[in-house]
C-alpha cells in the first residue's frame, strides 16, 4: 500500500482516558504533526489533544473516511477498548512512528520526496 494512494484513520487523546479525537488522512505523520503544532483543528488545539494513541491503514482514503465516520458514532467505551487492545498504556505512538518508514513511504531526509515524478 502506498501512503499517497491509501488512507489512515487515527485517534488522538489528551492523555490516558482523556479527551479523544478521531480523524482520517492520506499522510498520517504530517497530519498528526499539524495537530501537535496546534494547526490540526480548533478542537484538538483547544483541548490539548495531541497524543497519537491508535491508527489503522486502509487501501483508500475513502475507506479510511468511512471507518472514521463509523468510529465517531461509537460509544466512548468502545473507542477506549479499541485503543487499549493494541496500546494498553496509551503510549504516544507519534515519535516512534515518525522515526520509522510507513509502508510505501520513503525515509525522511532521503530527498526522494521532491524528485518523485508522480
Amino acid at each position: 500500500m502506498r501512503e499517497e494512494a491509501g488512507g489512515w484513520i487515527y485517534i488522538l487523546a489528551s492523555g490516558r482516558n482523556g479527551t479523544l479525537y478521531t480523524g482520517s488522512t492520506r499522510n498520517l505523520i504530517a497530519r498528526v504533526a499539524r495537530h501537535r503544532d496546534g494547526l490540526g483543528c480548533e478542537f484538538t488545539r483547544k483541548y490539548g489533544v495531541t497524543r497519537l494513541v491508535w491508527f489503522e491503514a486502509h487501501d483508500s482514503i475513502a475507506a479510511a473516511y468511512h471507518r472514521e465516520q463509523l468510529i465517531k458514532r461509537w460509544r466512548r467505551a468502545w473507542k477506549i477498548a479499541l485503543i487499549e487492545e493494541k496500546n494498553p498504556f496509551w503510549d504516544d505512538l507519534f515519535l516512534p512512528l515518525s522515526n520509522h518508514t510507513l509502508p510505501g513511504r520513503r525515509p525522511r531526509g532521503s530527498g526522494a520526496e521532491s524528485r518523485d515524478p508522480r
